[in-house]
């Protein structure tokens, strides 16, 4: 990476973990604390939890194209404003109508997707793979200090509190954002990680492509209701104090990264990448099922949530990559705008039958739904075929060709020893492609692209 790619990497990626921060803080302690507010109950608690979600899958692709049309920053800045506001609605409401009110207003600043593109438009096509690779790591670093941080401040200044660090972070995200993030000089409309309206039939036609965005809706969904569940558990049944359960989390996700790292490995040198998914879901599943007979008893559970996390975060880490192997040539914005939407859809629908399902069935119940939820995906995740050593790739000839020269493109390229896939648009001056890199040979693709430089 040059210089300012670095810089722009590493500051967006800051960016975008502060942000998640604030959002994860709550999920620990939300059902414990929530209790407290006027009007509270266990279904609306979940909603709470939850509604964040609605707003980001409503909003995620209207603000990545308005991006498009007004500039990338201006859209950060109001999605941080949104944000901030919604966080001191909800720090300073003593109702729980206020906090869902203004965790939908976090939500509704909904800047995932724009971050993304103006991380596209400060990278090259060469440094990008790395470049959101280091971005999905730090929201994944973030998510485990949210649930160290989370009970840690809560036990301190309680659930206000945590909305008031979280209103400071998004404050110190648009001083960061003005501050360090660089401006592009201009933005691309990218096939390859933009949304466009013609790619959404060929994206939803794909079967293996929509299992996955069933699985990431199963696995946040998952994720949400279990914390309807666990903190509960870990105070009723485990009788372990609130002020402890940082501690629990702690251990567990530090565990369960180095746990799951094996299996990774496993999964891409020995191209066994579907036989470890099924049973990171598999494990997903039964370790849920487990807090039934656990939860009274605290070395089991601490187990059970080793096993769910460590599957948690084995498919967090998998369903990404596997959507990029995937989704056809040129199409990865597309692609990953309906992951997105269904992944934070998928956080809402966790959070209202979380905490339906507690109120009705109890501790048991909530843990018996993420069990058989898991179950079923498990079962639409078996037709699925093994997925290759495909990647993308975007060739740049540093201007744009005609309806002629994309037809020759087309033709040439295919041809080469290791090129799947070719993706031409006459008028563009990117060629996207689908190509196995242990079978290209990198000179032969040069010299045909300088071709047509």
């Amino acid at each position: 990476m040059t210089g300012i790619e670095r810089r722009s990497v590493f500051s967006l990626a800051f960016l975008y973990a502060t942000r998640m921060l604030g959002l994860f803080m709550v999920l620990p302690v939300f059902v414990i604390y929530g209790q407290d507010l006027h009007g509270a109950t266990n279904v609306l608690i979940g909603f709470a939890i939850g509604v964040y979600g609605l707003s980001q899958a409503l909003f995620q692709i209207p603000f990545g194209a308005l991006s498009d049309r007004f500039g990338r920053k201006k859209l950060i800045a109001i999605g941080l404003l949104l944000f901030f506001l919604g966080s001191v609605v909800a720090a300073t409401s003593e109702s729980i109508y206020g906090v869902i009110f203004g965790r939908f207003l976090q939500g509704s600043g909904a800047i995932a997707a724009v971050l993304m593109a103006l991380l596209s438009d400060l990278t090259s096509e060469q440094s990008r793979t790395k470049a959101m690779a280091l971005v999905g790591m730090s929201i994944g670093v973030s998510f485990s200090i949210a649930l160290v941080v989370g009970p840690l401040i809560a036990e301190w200044s309680g659930l206000a509190g945590i909305f008031w660090v979280t209103a400071g972070l998004a404050l110190f995200g648009l001083v960061w954002l003005v501050t360090f993030v660089p401006t592009p000089v201009q933005s691309f409309r990218n096939r390859d990680t933009r949304v466009f309206k013609d790619q959404f039939h060929e994206v939803i036609k794909n079967k293996e492509l929509l299992r996955l965005d069933f699985g990431i809706f199963i696995l946040h969904m998952a994720l949400t209701a279990m914390f309807i569940a666990v903190p509960s558990s870990l105070l009723q049944n485990a009788q372990l104090p609130t002020a402890d359960h940082w501690l629990v989390y702690l251990t567990v996700m530090l565990f369960s990264f180095f746990a799951m790292v094996p299996f990774i490995i496993i999964g891409e040198k020995k191209k066994r990448m579907k036989h470890v998914f099924l049973f990171a879901i598999a494990l997903l599943s039964i370790a849920s099922l487990s807090g039934l007979w656990t939860d009274h008893w605290f070395a089991a559970f601490w187990l059970s949530l080793f096993f769910f996390f460590m599957a948690f975060n084995l498919l967090e880490a998998s369903l990404p990559s596997l959507v990029s192997k995937l989704c056809p040539a040129g199409s990865k914005g597309t692609a990953m705008g309906l992951y997105s939407t269904s992944q934070f859809f998928g956080a809402f629908i966790g959070g209202v039958s979380g905490g339906a399902i507690l109120s009705q069935y109890g501790l048991s119940g909530v843990y018996v739904f993420v069990s058989v939820s898991a179950a079923l995906w498990c079962l639409v995740a078996s037709g699925m075929s093994n997925p290759n050593s495909e990647t993308g790739m975007t060739l740049n000839f540093g201007k744009a060709y005609d309806a002629h020269q994309a037809k020759e493109i087309s033709q040439l390229f295919s041809a080469l020893k290791g090129v799947e896939e070719v993706v031409a648009i006459p008028g563009e001056n990117l060629a996207y492609l689908k190509v196995v890199k242990s079978d290209l040979d990198p000179a032969e693709l040069e010299k045909l692209r300088l071709r047509f430089a």
